[in-house]
């Protein structure tokens, strides 16, 4: 456990599920999952909300998680997407996520039911005593509405299988907070790539992060920089990079991403309803993006 929890640090994707014709384009997945190996991405994670996880049937899920563990080979760690508003579905998809060898589970609240705290800290000490793998929690109201108090996270930071948080409400007290809550080894991971900077210097740990999928090795040098504590050497590459992150969300995720990924041939710019791709303006602005982080479009 303690040398996964290590390991879960840096720039770590979280993946775009390649699509093709309406279903999901294996070959593209395989290829995608081995260059962000070779960019020097730290870490991977399929089915997450980047993924389409919740237009993915559980077998698509199920398979998009083997295959990522299967073209990983052991390099980095797979941090897959398991989370529900079942607790039921949840356990499943976390067993399954260990069975086919996946090193973590990513685990969000309770999206549309909106629990309470005690709900919450149930659900996920459900799955905790249920399956033996690493756990981070997965802190976003914007999406999910209700948000993981410190006190909650304090409580369930005692379960030897909940190792971290991927933090996405973008408020910068959160890990000096939790941290003092919930010890020196709970890992901290930002999920918001705009104040990723902010949030490595504040003790952060890495960043699950959606412009990894389009500039994985400016990413992984931006957190290496962090890392090792040169803040000015990671301005300069945030700098270069904030126009990207800003043009990812110009339309409802993963539109505007997937279509940066297809400027580099490696998959379609295909969504699944109830997203649609991206417009001719954000098309416009995400080109734009990537040409000023350095990016051959």
């Amino acid at each position: 456990m303690t040398s996964v929890a290590a390991r879960t640090q840096g720039s770590i994707p979280a993946l775009i599920t390649p699509m093709k014709g309406g279903k999901v384009d294996e070959q593209a997945f395989r290829k995608l999952v081995s260059w962000q190996i070779e960019q020097g991405s730290h870490g991977l994670v399929p089915c997450g909300t980047t993924g389409e996880s919740p237009t993915l049937s559980h077998d698509e899920h199920k398979r998009v998680v083997e295959i990522c563990v299967q073209e990983t080979a052991g390099r980095v760690p797979v941090i897959a997407g398991a989370g529900s508003n079942s607790t039921d579905e949840a356990i499943a998809l976390t067993r399954h996520a260990k069975d086919v060898g996946a090193d973590a589970v990513l685990h969000v609240t309770g999206y549309y039911n909106k629990p309470s705290q005690e709900g919450m800290y149930r659900h996920f000490m459900a799955v905790a005593e249920a399956v033996d793998i690493p756990i981070l929690l997965y802190n976003i109201p914007g999406r999910a509405i209700v948000e993981i108090a410190v006190e909650t996270m304090a409580r369930l930071a005692k379960h030897p299988n909940i190792i971290g948080v991927k933090d996405a409400t973008a408020n910068l007290m959160r890990p000096t907070r939790e941290r003092n809550a919930c010890g020196k080894s709970w890992r901290l991971i930002s999920g918001e790539d705009g104040t990723a900077l902010g949030y490595m210097a504040h003790g952060g740990h890495g960043c699950i992060s959606v412009t990894a999928n389009v500039a994985p090795k400016l990413c992984a040098e931006f957190q290496d920089a962090c890392l090792r504590g040169a803040f000015d050497r990671a301005r300069e590459i945030q700098d270069k990079l904030m126009a990207l992150h800003d043009a990812m969300f110009c339309e409802p995720s993963p539109a505007p991403v997937k279509y940066a990924v297809s400027l580099l041939g490696l998959c379609t710019p295909e969504v699944r309803l109830p997203l649609v791709e991206l417009t001719d303006a954000g098309r416009a602005r995400v080109r734009e993006a990537m040409q000023i982080a350095g990016l051959k479009v």
